[in-house]
C-alpha cells in the first residue's frame, strides 16, 4: 500500500473547504482528478518540483470513491486523517452531537489489536 500516498490525499483535501465538498458530492471524480493532477506534486514546493511515479493501488483508488473509512483504516490509512476529513463531510448529516463519529467507531468495531501498522 502507498500509505504516503492515501494519506497525503486526505491530508490536503481536508486542507482545502472547496475540496472537502467536491470530495463529498463527487468522490469518484475527485479522486481521479487528485490522482491525475496532484499525486506527484511535492507539497510547499514550485510546480515544476514533481515526482513521477505515485499512483494509487486499485484497492486504495476504490476506498477512496467510495469514502470508506473501514477498508482506508484496514489498508493502514492514519485514522486521525481519515476521521477529521470524514467529520467535516458527514457530521453534519446528523442531528445528534458526535453521532457521526459514534458511528465512524461503531464501524471498525470488528478490529482488535494488533491494528494496521500506520506508520509511513
Amino acid at each position: 500500500m502507498s500509505k504516503y500516498l492515501v494519506d497525503k490525499f486526505l491530508f490536503t483535501v481536508d486542507r482545502d473547504p472547496d475540496l472537502v465538498e467536491r470530495y463529498r458530492e463527487d468522490p469518484v471524480g475527485t479522486v481521479d482528478w487528485w490522482e491525475e493532477t496532484q499525486a506527484n506534486r511535492i507539497l510547499s514546493c514550485i510546480d515544476d518540483e514533481r515526482s513521477t511515479w505515485l499512483a494509487f493501488t486499485d484497492a486504495e483508488r476504490t476506498a477512496l470513491r467510495e469514502h470508506d473509512h473501514v477498508a482506508l483504516f484496514e489498508l493502514g490509512a492514519h485514522p486521525f486523517l481519515t476521521l477529521t476529513l470524514f467529520i467535516a463531510m458527514f457530521e453534519r448529516d446528523h442531528d445528534e452531537p458526535l453521532a457521526y463519529q459514534k458511528a465512524y467507531g461503531e464501524a471498525l468495531a470488528h478490529l482488535s489489536l494488533p491494528y494496521p501498522d500506520i506508520a509511513t
